[in-house]
């Protein structure tokens, strides 16, 4: 554990996670929200953002031949390793919320088929948060909120194409994995809202106390 006020929020593909951070941030200055969408993504790390393109674009309609899932892993964890910097750098009294940490892209390597071995070893070295709050979307409304499908990346869904059972399937192995990984951590359940301010009214009461 670490003493800096470190907390992960969580939850599946389409939960809305960079949508609550960027309320939470509007509503409560005070904390610090990390992440590496590029909406949240400050202009000097531009190389993160486009190393995220890169894997969307290049490397998955590719996986599993120009490009290995080993390949995968190696990209990603550019995100993991910055976010980790991006904490380190911060004022210690600066109380930190950020997007997913590491535990999400392990789940999704795992899932891709990468090897354990000590690249997830190292990782999971890596200072661990307070607390994590995970966004508990239903698969149903994950796939209404991504269209159907339509705006869904080879890393939302088994299958060769975006396909509801793909997607319900994938996303329930996703959240195994994920509360897998942070069993050992305190975890808040954060039931599913109507709105990103519903959502955003949650954490912050959770992040009061």
């Amino acid at each position: 554990m670490t003493d800096r006020q470190f907390f992960v929020l969580l939850g599946p593909d389409g939960a809305g996670k960079s949508s609550v951070l960027a309320e939470v941030a509007k509503r409560q200055p005070a904390w610090r929200t990390l992440s590496t969408d590029k909406e949240l993504t400050a202009e000097r790390y531009a190389l993160i953002t486009q190393l995220r393109r890169n894997v969307v674009e290049d490397v998955l309609p590719e996986l599993g031949g120009a490009y290995s899932a080993d390949f995968l892993a190696s990209l990603m964890q550019t995100a993991v390793v910055h976010l980790r910097d991006q904490m380190a750098a911060q004022d210690p009294g600066t109380p930190l919320l950020m997007d997913s940490y590491y535990y999400k892209i392990l789940a999704k390597c795992r899932l891709a088929g990468v090897r354990a071995g000590p690249l997830f070893s190292w990782w999971r070295s890596f200072p661990q948060p307070r607390g994590v709050l995970y966004l508990d979307v239903a698969p149903e409304s994950a796939w209404r909120r991504s269209a159907n499908g339509a705006r869904l990346n080879p890393l939302e869904y088994f299958g060769k194409r975006p396909e509801w059972g793909g997607f319900e399937s994938y996303q329930k192995q996703l959240r195994k994995l994920m509360l897998e990984e942070v069993r050992q951590l305190p975890v808040e359940m954060l039931d599913e809202q109507d709105s990103v301010a519903g959502t955003a009214q949650q954490v912050l009461e959770v992040l009061s106390r």
